[in-house]
């Protein structure tokens, strides 16, 4: 199980966004996102490089800490 921290989310639907990308992005699975804690958690089915989970994060109009 992975951890990133992500800067930006507020509210539910923020959740919903980063969940949405990170769910988007090929080999990552069981994706979880904590309001309270300001991360997300996931298994990597095959290794993911951390640009492309950047990436997902950043498009959904949030910041990997």
């Amino acid at each position: 199980m992975a951890t990133i921290k992500i800067e930006g989310m507020t509210c539910g639907h923020c959740v919903m966004a980063v969940k949405k990308a990170l769910m988007k992005v090929e080999g990552l699975k069981d994706v979880q996102v904590n309001l309270e804690k300001g991360e997300a958690t996931f298994e990597e089915e095959k290794p993911v490089a951390a640009n492309l989970i950047r990436e997902a994060v950043e498009k959904a109009g949030y910041e990997v800490a």
